[in-house]
């Protein structure tokens, strides 16, 4: 059908017409035989006289007398690039209506700032590699330990500072106060279908991120994905011979962010925004064994389970094929 409400197909409407115009049959049979209304039938068999085609017109009229030019309509979107703003103060810099800036705005994807590029300006153009292993992102995420009762998001700074104080294993920080240290989380995660693997250290060293690849490779192969590139920022771990060396001898091409750049490492640094919201402050912990050995159990339902706007509402393992364990 041409459109949702049409009660004849294209076909059936040259049938339509051809009954009345062809053999002779009277309008009011055909449009009983085909449930329609006679001033349908009569207007596809009129179609058919004229030669004209039996698809629907477009609606589109002929002249648009108040469209906004088109010099208008690219001076706004340079206004909106290189000012970063609103409808009610770019329409008072063109003098046009703010639904209409929004309007354009909306029709060039600039509607939110949010999609446009803080350095340049330029709308932000979302892109995805064209096979599993073919790009794969790599960070640390960087998180406070957790102290034994429970960290001050859920029990309050008070509390929170007593059991810090009580936790043993603490060093001086500069100030000469208890710190607990960090934990540091190493992602990979692949450009395609989003798959990541993880895993939870106590430093962000380059032997401990050549470890991380080394084991996140294996991984990988053993669900059929081979890495091909990866991409990191310009960490001193990611920097370092030591990275470059592994890289080489596992025939993965390393490649590196701009300087100032996270959003050029975006599908990693969104990952780990999720795994804050999902696992890392998603509920009371009592103590950070507590919250490492959840990560496990959490990193599977992101893999297996948790549906991914990326992959069309299905979870990231179903990007892969013929996977060991994909429906588990």
């Amino acid at each position: 059908m041409s459109h949702s409400n049409a009660a004849l197909t294209p076909r059936h409407r040259m049938k339509v017409a051809r009954l009345v115009v062809d053999e002779g049959w009277p309008i009011s049979e055909v449009a009983a035989r085909f449930q329609v209304s006679w001033p349908t039938v009569k207007r596809w068999a009129n179609r058919y006289l004229a030669g004209d085609s039996m698809w629907d017109r477009s609606s589109r009229p002929r002249r648009s007398p108040t469209k906004t030019p088109k010099p208008v309509s690219k001076r706004c979107i340079s206004l909106r690039q290189r000012l970063r703003e609103g409808p009610v103060q770019l329409s008072a810099r063109l003098g046009i209506a703010p639904s209409t800036v929004h309007r354009i705005l909306q029709a060039a994807g600039l509607n939110r700032l949010t999609y446009v590029d803080r350095a340049t300006g330029e709308p932000i153009r979302r892109y995805e590699h064209e096979s599993p292993g073919s790009l794969v992102h790599v960070d640390v995420k960087k998180l406070g330990n957790i102290p034994e009762g429970g960290g001050w998001r859920y029990v309050g700074r008070r509390q929170g500072e007593k059991h810090r104080a009580a936790t043993p294993g603490k060093s001086l920080n500069a100030h000469g106060s208890p710190r607990l240290g960090y934990a540091f989380v190493h992602t990979v995660i692949d450009d395609y279908s989003r798959v990541a693997y993880t895993e939870v250290h106590d430093d962000e060293t380059a032997v401990t991120a050549v470890g991380v690849l080394h084991r996140a490779v294996e991984w990988f192969a053993e669900r059929g994905v081979v890495i091909s590139r990866v991409l990191s920022d310009n960490g001193g771990a990611y920097r370092s011979h030591l990275w470059r060396e592994t890289c080489d001898a596992l025939k993965i091409k390393p490649k590196y962010t701009r300087p100032y750049r996270p959003q050029t490492n975006g599908k990693v640094e969104r990952f780990h925004r999720t795994m804050a919201d999902g696992w890392a402050y998603s509920r009371c912990y009592a103590s950070e064994a507590e919250r490492r050995s959840a990560l496990e159990g959490w990193l599977h339902d992101y893999n297996h389970h948790r549906p991914h706007t990326a992959g069309g509402g299905l979870p990231p393992f179903s990007r892969l094929t013929n996977v060991p364990g994909q429906y588990i």
